[in-house]
């Protein structure tokens, strides 16, 4: 009898273990999370969610992102971007590029200073003695106003809207600005900018998420095979300037039109990469025409077999490898900004462009309206 009770035990024990698990899928925040305010203005969270199961989150403070919720080869849903849990965490964090749109201008500016129609403007200076995505208090440490709505194809969408006024940061006239994220059946992220002016000034905003396809910062983004569609690049000096020159990517270690694991070559001897302290550089993409909306890069990460396609209308995208990160800053699940846990890809104009008049122009007149587009596609390949 005792011997048929433990063979029972035991085919009941490998049954049980033979069932398969059902794959996780995604952990989102409450909108209590994230009920505080700034200044007056409330903040709020606000979730699109498609019928595959992937799930974003956003925020009206900066017109964050907060989480991005996709599939692995598994079916476990990992969340591939860096965050934190509670809209008061957001507001004491040191790092206030982590998931904003920011601007006026994303990316730098020489010395915060430009000359446009003959005037002479100087912007904060919050980067050595430069300008950098839009100031000390731009765009990311705004409450933006928000809504739910639809794109065009009738997908769930968030608008976000902020009017900067003139002379915020700097920046000359009053900028209308709206950002709407729409989450697609194909699981893309598709983030549309529109803005005017009432006065001429420059414009540059792209979204800034810091993103690891590994779902958590306990392993290193270097891992990530990388492939950027660009010919060329645009160097900088030492302050990550731009020196003007459009230089071919062929035979450097910038050089991505081949899939490459990031790690590969991050730490050879080549000045740029010493300049930035790995990749921290504008690629030039390759476009048929201007304004046509093309694949800028794709990013796979083989544990998880999560793809990411980068497609944008844009002539430029910033590929930032973490370099600066040093693990102080705890965020969501426990996961740190350890170095090289995290890369921003940002669809953008090209750094500095006021300044160089052989860069596409940043410029924004009245009666003109700016528009951008930019998707961030997910797939998985097993």
């Amino acid at each position: 009898m005792k011997k048929l009770f433990v063979v029972a035990a035991a085919a009941l024990m490998a049954a049980c273990g033979n069932q398969k698990k059902e794959p996780a899928g995604p952990q989102l925040f409450n909108d209590q999370d994230f009920a505080t305010e700034l200044n007056g203005k409330a903040i709020n969270l606000y979730t699109l969610q498609n019928e595959n199961g992937m799930a974003v989150q956003i925020t009206n403070y900066g017109a964050r992102l907060v989480d991005i919720w996709v599939p692995d080869k598994d079916g476990n849903f990992q969340d591939v971007i860096m965050g934190f849990e509670t809209g008061d965490a957001y507001l004491k964090a040191t790092d206030i590029n982590n998931g904003p749109i920011v601007g006026r201008y994303g990316n730098r500016i020489g010395k915060g200073q430009f000359t446009l129609d003959g005037k002479d403007y100087q912007l904060t200076i919050n980067d050595g003695e430069n300008h950098l995505h839009g100031g000390t208090n731009g765009f990311s440490g705004k409450v933006w106003d928000a809504k739910m709505t639809k794109d065009a194809s009738g997908n769930d969408a968030v608008e976000m809207t902020y009017v900067s006024p003139d002379g915020e940061e700097g920046y000359p006239g009053t900028l209308t600005i709206a950002v709407t994220y729409s989450l697609t059946p194909k699981n893309e992220l598709v983030i549309n900018y529109k803005a005017t002016t009432d006065a001429p000034t420059i414009l540059n905003p792209t979204s800034h998420s810091y993103f690891n396809l590994h779902g958590t910062n306990e392993f290193s983004t270097n891992s990530h095979i990388m492939t950027i569609y660009a010919d060329s690049f645009t160097p900088t000096d030492k302050g990550l300037i731009p020196t003007g020159e459009i230089v071919a990517v062929g035979g450097t270690p910038l050089d991505f039109r081949v899939p490459t694991a990031i790690g590969d070559r991050i730490d050879q001897d080549f000045e740029p990469l010493v300049f930035a302290g790995g990749y921290d550089h504008n690629w030039v993409l390759n476009k048929p025409e201007p304004k046509a909306l093309t694949l800028a890069a794709e990013v796979y990460e083989p544990r998880t077999g999560i793809l990411m396609k980068i497609l944008t209308d844009q002539p430029g995208m910033q590929f930032y490898s973490g370099n600066f990160m040093t693990g102080d800053l705890e965020g969501k699940r426990g996961n740190k900004n350890n170095y090289r846990s995290g890369i921003a890809l940002e669809t953008q104009n090209f750094p500095d462009a006021i300044n160089h008049e052989n860069f596409p122009s940043p410029i924004l007149r009245p009666g003109e309206v700016y528009t951008q587009t930019c998707v961030y596609a997910f797939e998985v390949r097993k």
